[in-house]
């Protein structure tokens, strides 16, 4: 077995046979995944290419790249496809992991760079972030590139290609996400040479052909933004949007101690095992080399630094993730395999072992007794469990890395079999199928007017009903001249649960549900 795991190609082959499933059967999630499709529709629609507006309100949020990406998709298929905007997710995480890989090829075995990969492809949500259709990933993953292609060049290993790689590298992540994309590597490297007592040398990375490089890039996109959007596109996009938020975000506020929280669940199952680890490392000073020292200044310095901006979410960290799980490795190969490393793995590994148990559980407070209606899960947490006593019994043997390895592959194989029960959550997934429902009705009644009532961001369904359905108040729902007839309205179930005036209101009309979403039928 391990002679094919050791074979690097057919392993990322497997990695993402694991994913390819899901890929190809979820529904897009009506948050963001929708708001970025309906807004590259209308950027098709209005000939934009710098400029972005969701439903005609400017959206100035992210960078043009990902929307670009989106565009291309419809442009080239006629439709958003899944498959295809996945890649964007989930290459760069390959490429991610690929890079690390080889960043530390000289101090960790083949083996131990294995462990590498699927901790940090398994990591809570560094999974998650290249399962979803964000830009995330795409910059964690050229924010890792600039920063290895500095390292490179700091170490003497760097080729002539290298001083402009690292300014291309870091506008990319720019313009893929936004400020955070020069945030970190200057940040980090920054710390690094300050650290080294080398900061004089700033220049030499931070000099004037990487300014020029970043400021003819940058200055190509404003003027862009400018000719199309006008000033108040500019200063939404250059101030609004970085200065703002740093400093009293209008948008994910969180306090200091944030990121103190969410790395505990954003890492998981390896957060105890990373951070118990970091934890000895530091208080035993094993630091020692300049590759060790540089994964500590990214890890803390982005910490610390995206901790002191107002607006948070836990995804922010994500390109702190793979500095956090291979200075672990780093580490443990260093401190040997302690007692104590045993028992930080074995707590999310029994854990593992109650997803069956707890699957039956569950099954008897919700009323339910017919495990027949979803065999892919019941099927998902026996291989769960199995996957958690089985690595409990290579904890118990004291053989640590087959633990590990065993954990690793056993979820990324527990991905790829829940895969198959994704079909049966789309409609609580997404609003795809309520949607071609909702059209069918309205082409039997020859055509009708679409509402949404209490629904967040539903007016993005305008992807699947080619126009943008009205917004209505509650009490719009009982006025006689708002809703023109015949209509459908949507709404989903914690707007019924919590309103009396919504229950009245469809307590005589045909109502469809799909999931959690309904649409109601207005003559």
């Amino acid at each position: 077995m391990d002679q094919y795991i050791n074979n690097k190609t057919l392993r990322y082959i497997l990695y993402s046979l694991a994913f390819l499933p899901i890929f190809i059967l979820r529904d897009f999630t009506p948050d963001n995944e929708l708001r970025y499709l309906s807004i590259a529709d209308e950027a098709l629609r209005n000939g934009s290419v710098f400029t972005f507006t969701n439903h005609g309100l400017i959206y100035a949020d992210k960078p043009p790249l990902y929307l670009w990406i989106v565009m291309l998709g419809k442009s080239l298929f006629g439709y958003h496809s899944m498959a295809f905007l996945s890649l964007f997710s989930f290459i760069p995480a390959l490429v991610t992991i690929f890079v690390m890989d080889k960043w530390v090829s000289r101090e960790l075995s083949e083996n131990e760079r294995l462990i590498g990969q699927l901790m940090l492809l398994t990591a809570g949500f560094f999974i998650g972030t290249a399962l979803v259709l964000r830009m995330d990933m795409l910059m964690c993953m050229f924010i890792v590139l600039a920063l290895y292609t500095f390292f490179r060049i700091h170490s003497g290993e760097g080729r002539p290609r290298d001083s402009i790689l690292f300014p291309l590298y870091v506008f990319m992540a720019i313009f893929t996400k936004g400020p955070i994309g020069i945030i970190v590597p200057l940040t980090s490297i920054a710390a690094f040479l300050l650290l080294k007592k080398e900061f004089r040398t700033i220049g030499h990375y931070w000099g004037w052909k990487t300014l020029g490089i970043l400021l003819l890039l940058c200055g190509a996109w404003f003027a862009g933004v400018y000719a199309e959007g006008g000033n108040q596109y500019l200063n939404n996009l250059l101030f609004k949007q970085t200065v703002n938020r740093a400093v009293n975000s209008f948008h994910h506020q969180e306090p200091f101690y944030y990121y103190f929280v969410s790395i505990w669940y954003s890492l998981a199952p390896w957060s105890l095992l990373i951070i118990g680890i970091l934890w000895v490392g530091f208080r035993n000073r094993i630091i020692s080399t300049d590759l060790e020292r540089f994964f500590v200044v990214i890890a803390l310095s982005t910490f610390v630094t995206l901790s002191l901006f107002s607006s948070k979410l836990a995804v922010y960290l994500l390109p702190t993730f793979p500095f956090f799980v291979y200075l672990s490795l780093l580490w443990m190969k260093k401190l040997g395999t302690r007692r104590w490393m045993y028992i930080l793995t074995g707590i999310p590994a029994a854990l593992l072992c109650l997803a069956l148990p707890g699957f039956f559980i569950s099954r008897i407070f919700t009323g339910s007794n017919d495990l027949n209606t979803t065999p892919v899960i019941l099927i998902t947490t026996l291989l769960v469990s199995g996957i958690g006593v089985l690595t409990l019994n290579y904890l118990v043997k004291h053989q640590l890395y087959s633990g590990l390895k065993t954990m690793g592959a056993g979820i990324l194989l527990s991905i790829f079999t829940v895969s198959f029960a994704v079909p049966h959550f789309n409609p609580i997934i997404g609003l795809n199928q309520l949607c071609s429902q909702a059209i069918d009705t309205a082409s039997k009644k020859g055509g009708v007017t679409y509402y949404y009532c209490e629904m967040s961001r539903a007016e993005n369904i305008d992807v699947y009903l080619g126009v943008k359905p009205t917004k209505v108040r509650i009490k719009d729902l009982y006025a006689t001249d708002v809703i023109k007839k015949p209509a459908i309205l949507f709404t989903w179930n914690k707007a019924i649960e919590r309103n009396d005036s919504i229950q009245v209101f469809i307590k005589d009309k045909k109502v469809s549900r799909t999931g959690t979403f309904y649409y109601v039928e207005i003559d």
